[in-house]
This record gives structure tokens, sequence and C-alpha cells, in this order.
């Protein structure tokens, strides 16, 4: 493999490309609740939405990976498709400069994105949009060493911002269906990232971090985690029998399943972190399947 071959490979690996897939999903969400609410799609600007979120997800994943081959923790984790970052850049370190640049030309691209959608569509886009970036420069460097905050910065991204902006982007107002449906992927997306960091407990703690699992225990994360996967069924059960939803999204829940088997088998093997990919992959499962049904069930409710 040539120099050149090598640096585009580690930055592809770098930027975590199957992981984007949720930006998607939770896009998607938002994109679902404004069907509901607007006769006309304008989908120009939910091509803008896609790339300011794509953009997003691409500098969280590239700088998260700079910033922990230079802490020197990316040499402590044990590696899982899920956890413990890609490993790019300790079979690769020259390529570290040029992941450092994919992170900052990728924050410019939000950032001309945003600038753009704002002159669009007004400063109501504002809060957002500095939110997010706030969470993205400040998540490796500041905000996995406050267990609290650590917890629900992923989930705040993902859920709240990206599917009430989608919403906001298409129909020019908030409102309280996007809303409501935000808290799905807000309650799974913090499970996502709390789970994933049970097999980095070790490593973490050598390079200063103190997220959940390291701060308050497995035990305690795990219970954590419980709640949140029940607050995510009961926004579902509960938007059904109120009719904010109709009865579609009750099959949103049927990926909750591998949510339960990610929680048994969690607790189970914590201690053993080459036994849990497997379960970290049901964990997945989940938190992509259940918005996405989610959205899907909305859409159908559309006249």
């Amino acid at each position: 493999m040539t120099g050149a071959t090598s640096s585009l490979h580690t930055l592809l690996r770098s930027i975590r490309p199957p992981f984007l897939l949720l930006t998607l999903v939770c896009i998607f969400l938002g994109y679902s609740a404004a069907v509901q609410a607007v006769t006309n799609i304008d989908y120009l600007q939910l091509w803008v939405v896609i790339v300011a979120g794509t953009a997003a997800h691409i500098c969280v994943n590239a700088l998260n990976e700079y910033l922990d081959f230079r802490s020197g923790l990316d040499a402590y984790t044990i590696k899982t498709p899920f956890s413990g970052g890609s490993g790019a850049l300790v079979e690769n370190p020259r390529a570290a400069p040029a992941v450092f640049y994919v992170a900052v030309a990728a924050l410019s691209s939000l950032a001309f994105s945003g600038i753009y959608l704002c002159y669009r569509h007004g400063l109501q886009l504002l809060p957002l949009g500095l939110l997010g970036i706030l969470i993205i420069l400040s998540y490796t460097p500041w905000l996995n060493r406050q267990p609290l905050l650590c917890l629900v910065a992923p989930g705040i991204a993902f859920g709240p911002l990206m599917v009430v902006g989608t919403y906001v982007v298409l129909t020019g107002v908030y409102a309280g269906l996007p809303m409501y449906l935000s808290l799905v992927p807000f309650f799974l997306v913090n499970n996502l990232l709390l789970l994933n960091q049970v097999p980095d407990i070790t490593a973490d703690q050598r390079v200063g971090r103190r997220h959940v699992p390291i701060a308050y225990g497995v035990k305690t994360a795990l219970r954590i985690y419980g709640l949140f996967a029940a607050a995510s069924c009961m926004l579902i059960i509960a938007g059904t029998i109120t009719g904010i939803l109709t009865i579609f999204a009750l099959l949103s829940l049927l990926p909750m399943l591998a949510a339960a088997a990610a929680f048994s088998g969690t607790a189970k093997h914590a201690t053993a972190a080459d036994k849990l990919t497997p379960y970290l992959a049901l964990n997945v499962l989940a938190t992509l399947l259940t918005p996405a049904l989610l959205g899907l069930a909305v859409i159908l409710d559309v006249p």
C-alpha cells in the first residue's frame, strides 16, 4: 500500500463511515414530523441539513480520533467494532495531521451550512447550531471529565438538535411533535455511548476521563441504561395512547428487544471486554431501528 493510499485508508477509518448512519436516521425522524406539518418539502434545504449533520458527525469522530491518539488513549484501549476508537492512527501515526485537517474541514462545512440556513430561515436556528458546535469541540477534551454532562451530551446532539433542527428548517417553526419525537433518540443515543464506555473504563481512567461507568460504577451505569431504555419505550406507548402517535408507532418497540438483550449481556460480561461485542452490536441495532421505524410510522399517518 502506497503512502497516499495508506493515508486515505486511515482518514476513512478515522471518520467511522458506518457510524454516520445514525445522523441520517435522526434527520429522517425530523423529516417525518415535517411531512405531517407541510405539504411541500424543500428537498434542497433537506440536503443542506444532511450535509450539516454529516459534517458535524465527521468532525466529532475525526477530532475524537486525533485527540485520543495525541493523549495516548488509543494505545491503551481494547478495540471492538463499536468502542476503543478505530486504531487507525496507532497503525499510521503520520496521518495524524491529515485527520486533524479533516476535522477542521468538516467543522468549516458545518459552519458554512449553518450560516446559510440561518440566512434562509432566521436566527431561530442559531441557538441549536451554537450548542451543537460547543458539544463537538468540548466533548473529548472536557465533557468526558464531567459524568452527567458526558451522559446527556450525545443524546442532546442527535435528539433535540438534529430532529428539531431538521423540522425547523423544513417548516420554519418550532412545534411539539418533533420535540416529543426527539426524546426517543435522546435516550437511545445516550445509551449507545454509555454502553460503549464500559469496555474502555481502564484505558479512559489512565488519561483522566471520568464518565458515568468510571465515576459511579458499571452497576449504576446499567441502571441508568435500563431507565433510559424504559423511558424511550414509555414515550412511544404514551404517544400512542394519547393520540400523538398512531398504532403503527408500536412497531418501533420491536428493536428495543435488542436493547434488553444488550442490557442483560453487558451485565453478565461487564468485566470481559472481549465478550461484549455482540451486545454492543445489539445496542447499535436498537438505536438505529427504533427511531427509523418511529419516523416511518409518523409518515404513514400523513393523510
